[in-house]
């Protein structure tokens, strides 16, 4: 029987933007962050395996859900460790049962209606992650837990505007707020046709500017005494951020180009935000 890839295994194959910021923890939080993404990594992929029927994938799931909470024969393979770090760290296990419901809503093609709607996903899949790193990073005032949360929904809402081909060749999946797509005249069925034309550009726009104001309203909540600790999200801030202005910049060509920082520009970020704060 293959042995199960370690944490650190998944987190290396991922090539995610999430795993730079491991640079600015301690080697025993760096150790325990990589355990945490590697479960999100790993339900996430669940929902994600095109090889996989809805039915295995909800099986495989609900297995987690169960894992989380307790012990059993045939759990899978991390989850004694999620198990140590939900003690270590005293999480709410319900954090981890909501980003794996939002794994689930991952196992129908996604459509939502309104934005609020759609925060609701986002609040799953991004912002608990969120609140479970910062109780991993350490914080003081529990103000920084509205940071996270806003932050959590700002990346999210950055990842869904750069994916928006991919996420249609995925299921058909649209983010997109139905009501947003009704309110510039454009209808799911042209962005399966890469139609839209300026009416795209200008959806994007402004759903943009939406998350240019939950990155604003993220920075507005973080506690001056918790800036040095939450070095690692602010160096996913600022990288996520980047990725936000490059689209707008280029006119969100995300049918023809998929958006991502090089290396150096990103090892440029995180040095910044390691000595300047920002």
């Amino acid at each position: 029987m293959d042995t199960p890839p370690s944490a650190e295994a998944i987190t290396r194959a991922s090539k995610s933007n999430f795993a730079l910021a491991f640079i600015a923890l301690p080697p025993e939080r760096r150790r325990d962050l990589t355990t945490f993404y590697a479960f999100c990594r790993v339900v996430d992929d669940i929902a994600d395996e095109p090889g996989r029927s809805t039915e295995e994938k909800a099986s495989l799931l609900a297995a987690w859900k169960r894992a989380v909470c307790e012990a059993f024969a045939g759990e899978p393979p991390l989850a004694p460790q999620i198990r140590e770090l939900i003690g270590r760290y005293r999480l709410n296990p319900q954090w981890l049962l909501e980003l794996i419901q939002g794994c689930e809503m991952d196992l129908v093609p996604a459509r939502y209606e309104t934005f609020e709607d759609l925060r609701l996903y986002c609040y799953r899949v991004a912002s608990v992650v969120g609140l479970v790193s910062i109780e991993i990073f350490g914080y003081q005032n529990e103000a920084t837990q509205h940071y996270a949360v806003e932050l959590g929904q700002a990346l999210q809402l950055t990842n869904i505007l750069r994916d928006v081909g991919k996420d249609l060749a995925n299921d058909g999946r649209v983010y997109l707020p139905l009501a947003d797509l009704a309110r510039f005249g454009i209808d799911p069925s042209d962005l399966a046709t890469r139609k839209g034309g300026p009416r795209f550009g200008e959806l994007m726009a402004f759903e943009a500017r939406r998350a240019e104001g939950l990155y604003q309203s993220a920075i507005a909540q973080l506690p001056p005494e918790d800036r040095r600790s939450m070095r690692p999200a602010e160096i996913m801030r600022c990288i996520y951020h980047r990725i936000l202005q490059k689209m707008s910049r280029d006119r969100f060509q995300v049918f023809e180009k998929q958006y991502r920082l090089g290396k150096f520009e990103k090892l440029a970020i995180a040095s910044r935000v390691l000595l300047l704060g920002r």
